[in-house]
Parts: structure tokens; C-alpha cells; sequence
């Protein structure tokens, strides 16, 4: 997942290089902590967090599929 996370991510920020992921067990579920730059971070969230939303769904898609619960977190 954090890779999918990750390239997602990138392709939407002008500084990829910036761009990292780590992943975090919390309570039964696992995190993908998602950090971009901070002139960035209003493209990985989008208007009302619609692009942040869209990240969150593609990635439980893609965890349902092997039936674990992953989260994401957007930081600085």
C-alpha cells in the first residue's frame, strides 16, 4: 500500500522529491503516514479534501482486496 500511496502522491506535487511514506501498526490497523512539501500539501488534499478522500478510497480498495484495514494520514 505505500507504494501505491507514494506514486499516487508524486504525480499529483511539484516537488516528487519531497514526497516520502513510512507505515505504522495503530490500533489494528495499519497507517500510511503520507509527508509532501508544504507548498504541496493544498494538491494532495484538494478543494474540500476531495482528492484526499479519493487517495483514502483507492487505497482501502486496493487493501480490501487482501482483507486488511490501511489508513492514510496526510503530514508536513
Amino acid at each position: 500500500m505505500e507504494e501505491l500511496v507514494l506514486a499516487i502522491a508524486k504525480s499529483l506535487v511539484d516537488h516528487p522529491d519531497e514526497v516520502s511514506t513510512t507505515t505504522v501498526d495503530k490500533e489494528g490497523e495499519t497507517v500510511v503516514e503520507l509527508r509532501v512539501a508544504e507548498s504541496d500539501m493544498g494538491k494532495v488534499i484538494g478543494k474540500q479534501g476531495r482528492i484526499a478522500k479519493a487517495i483514502r478510497v483507492v487505497v482501502k480498495a486496493a487493501a480490501s482486496k487482501e482483507n486488511k484495514h490501511v489508513g492514510v494520514e496526510i503530514t508536513q
